[in-house]
């Protein structure tokens, strides 16, 4: 601990972001501050757990469960945070389940199911239904070697929670999770995983449903098919 405390000393604080614990999330760090570096760009909160979870293995598995304030104020997964600024890492409170906040999130990263899972289940689902999309080998009777995809920045992660929201809206006691990957896929890669619980089986189920063939309609992710052969076509913008 003290190596890390005079690695953070030694830091331009110009370019950092100061991370302060508190309660059981003090208690998985085992330090009540941290420091991270960044960018010119800063870091999303999301992001920001992610690698507060690589630094401390004990945080890593309930990151997902943190709230957390920039400056004072409560921020969602993708506000940005950028050098200056100080983020407060809040524990689930006492008193009861805080409202649902959907998860949004589009990433290079693989996905996890687990981690899904563990976003949305709780004591009063009695079913959850997992929706996972991967990679085929093929597409139109042609051989697929591997997918690329490709979100908007802003726009895809938006559009997203406006999805969960609405079809928590819809299903009352249901809570969701979408994430979605980018980049290079391989086949058998995850590239969309949706989770949905609910008090009841049929719920869950119908929740799942709605929620990925909303993201297939709405979300501006793009997906590009490449051939053994190395041609390439957008889907959707192929020749008929």
């Amino acid at each position: 601990m003290s190596q890390d405390t005079s690695q953070d000393a030694s830091q331009d604080t110009s370019q950092t972001i100061a991370v302060r614990y508190y309660a059981a999330a003090r208690e998985l760090c085992g330090r009540d501050t941290d420091t991270l570096q960044v960018g010119g760009d800063g870091m999303t909160v999301d992001e920001a757990l992610a690698a507060l979870g690589q630094r401390h293995a004990r945080f890593a598995p309930l990151a997902g469960r943190m709230r957390v304030a920039v400056d004072g104020t409560m921020a969602s997964g993708t506000q940005r945070v950028h050098a200056g600024a100080t983020i407060d890492v809040l524990p689930p409170l006492a008193g009861g389940a805080p409202e649902h906040a959907p998860l949004a999130r589009v990433q290079e990263q693989p996905l996890s199911t687990d981690a899904a899972l563990a976003r949305v289940s709780h004591a009063g689902a009695g079913g959850i239904a997992i929706f996972v999309g991967t990679v085929r080998d093929h597409a139109d009777g042609k051989p697929v070697e591997r997918l690329d995809y490709e979100a908007h920045p802003d726009m895809a992660a938006r559009e997203i929670e406006a999805i969960e929201r609405e079809v928590m809206q819809a299903h009352e006691g249901c809570r969701v999770c979408i994430v979605h990957r980018t980049g290079q896929l391989a086949i058998g890669e995850l590239a969309v995983v949706v989770a949905a619980s609910a008090p009841h089986r049929a719920e869950a189920f119908d929740a799942c449903r709605l929620a990925i063939e909303e993201v297939k309609k709405r979300v501006p992710i793009w997906k590009k098919e490449w051939h053994p052969s190395g041609e390439a076509t957008w889907v959707n913008l192929a020749p008929k």
